[in-house]
């Protein structure tokens, strides 16, 4: 426990406060705030009712596309002997796949519909580096009739044999891609569009680069050549290499047609965009643009935020932290509470390993040792790196990480301040929720109190979204 938390706990008045919601996965924190605290929104967009009339709409009216199924006659081979492939998103990406308000029933239904045989249509999970699904994640995501009825495989970027070569990209990347999808006759990629701090935006491409390539592909396109390009952010297509490999990766793979989806920030359907690799998927784009952006006349001393759906483990929720970056002053704090309910919290060997190293050298001897000619990329060394951007702002003590999952020992070797040294004794025993709220309450009282030390009174600025609202600070004229 912070030796001065009892301090700031009795001297914080909090009796004016107002609650709000934070959001803690499936559950939601409620947390008292100073009532001049700005709490932003994405901006309002209608949410489709009757999905299944929306898919259908998709189907019969493609982006810059033909039909699928003329797609198929165009083939000129006949449907029977052909082979598809459809790519789809694992655990981490809440897409809705499954039942009546599904998009890969749709997709299975007109390709058999059209003459394909169900022997000859394989579901490729584009894992990218994450692990592979289990059963029971593949029920969740997929339901129990496609799990039994088609064949359903995880995507293994390490595996050669099931890896083809495609040639070298325009920046000399050498890449392989999942040769089931590859060499299908048919081949169509799916997912959901949101804002990423990498790539710009997620869906179209990322679905084949990095879901479908090889490891060395992703070591590259994750490499800091790439993320260290101030491009390479949240909402950026222009100029951001991650986006155009990706997209140079995915045109010489040949995609046939994507269906991409848009929700919104309470994971209610708001657009389905299927066709064309690259028309459809940049309406998508356009759409989320136009109410995930949030621009802010000024920077924030603390600013609360949550690792939203994505953020299963630490490794994902990297998102969110990286998200709040605009809306924070040089030096001041942010506070995560992530409800990392994966099987590993934390995320993989190598990323605990990696962590505990930028624990010990800072964000930028880390990324010295990163950019150093005899430095091995080490799988899962991206998202460490993107750590170092929050811990640039605000420091180790300013990055305060809040998740009742993590035990207290383990979080001696993450980046930033662990939320279990807000915690008093009583509450160790406590569920995750009702320690994580703690974590969180007892945080910001913390910072409240740190704050006002130096003669400021702080202002508090709350995500509703965390990592799926971009906030963009635009500063005013000299």
């Amino acid at each position: 426990m912070k030796p001065d938390l009892e301090d700031a706990l009795a001297v914080v008045d909090t009796g004016n406060w107002k609650q709000i919601p934070l959001e803690y996965g499936h559950e939601t924190l409620e947390i008292a705030v100073p009532r001049d605290s700005v709490e932003i929104s994405m901006g309002s967009v209608p949410i489709i009712h009757n999905w299944q009339e929306e898919i259908d709409k998709a189907f019969s009216n493609p982006i810059g596309s033909p039909k699928l199924e003329e797609i198929i006659r165009n083939k000129g081979k006949r449907p029977r002997d052909m082979t598809a492939s459809v790519t789809v998103s694992d655990i981490t990406r809440p897409v809705p796949y499954k039942g009546d308000r599904g998009i890969l029933g749709p997709i299975l239904r007109t390709l058999e519909s059209h003459g394909l045989r169900r022997e000859n249509i394989t579901i490729i999970v584009g894992t990218g580096m994450h692990r592979a699904s289990t059963h029971a994640e593949k029920v969740q995501m997929y339901g129990e009739e496609i799990v039994e009825q088609f064949t359903i495989l995880d995507h293994d970027s390490e595996n050669k044999d099931l890896l083809i070569s495609i040639g070298k990209t325009k920046r000399d990347t050498e890449v392989y891609v999942n040769k089931d999808f590859s060499c299908a006759d048919l081949k169509i990629a799916t997912g959901l569009v949101e804002s990423h701090f990498m790539a710009g935006v997620s869906g179209g491409r990322k679905a084949v680069c990095p879901g479908l390539v090889d490891v060395k592909t992703i070591q590259t396109f994750h490499g800091p050549y790439y993320l260290e390009d101030p491009n390479a952010t949240n909402l950026s297509l222009k100029g951001n290499p991650c986006h155009e490999e990706a997209l140079e990766v995915a045109r010489t793979v040949g995609v046939d047609f994507i269906v991409n989806v848009t929700l919104d920030k309470d994971m209610h359907l708001t657009g389905v965009f299927a066709g064309d690799l690259v028309k459809a998927h940049m309406e998508a784009f356009e759409m989320i643009k136009a109410y995930a952006k949030i621009t802010l006349e000024r920077q924030f001393d603390i600013v609360l935020t949550h690792g939203g759906y994505v953020g299963r483990d630490h490794y994902q929720t990297a998102k969110a932290g990286v998200g709040a970056i605009p809306a924070v002053k040089k030096g001041g704090v942010i506070i995560i509470a992530a409800n990392n309910r994966d099987v590993e919290p934390i995320g993989s060997i190598n990323y605990k390993t990696l962590c505990h190293l930028l624990k010990l050298q800072g964000p930028d001897g880390f990324l010295d040792l990163l950019r150093h000619p005899r430095w091995r990329f080490t799988k899962d060394q991206w998202e460490p790196e993107v750590w170092g951007r929050p811990l640039r702002i605000v420091g180790e003590e300013g990055l305060i990480y809040c998740s009742g999952e993590i035990p207290e020992q383990d979080c001696a070797i993450l980046p930033g301040t662990s939320g279990h040294e807000f915690l008093m004794a009583e509450l160790q025993g406590r569920s995750n929720v009702e320690r994580a709220q703690a974590m969180v309450q007892n945080a910001l009282i913390y910072s409240m109190y740190q704050v006002r030390k130096r003669n400021i009174e702080p202002s508090v600025y709350y995500i509703r979204e965390g990592p799926y609202a971009v906030p963009v600070f635009r500063k005013s004229a000299p």
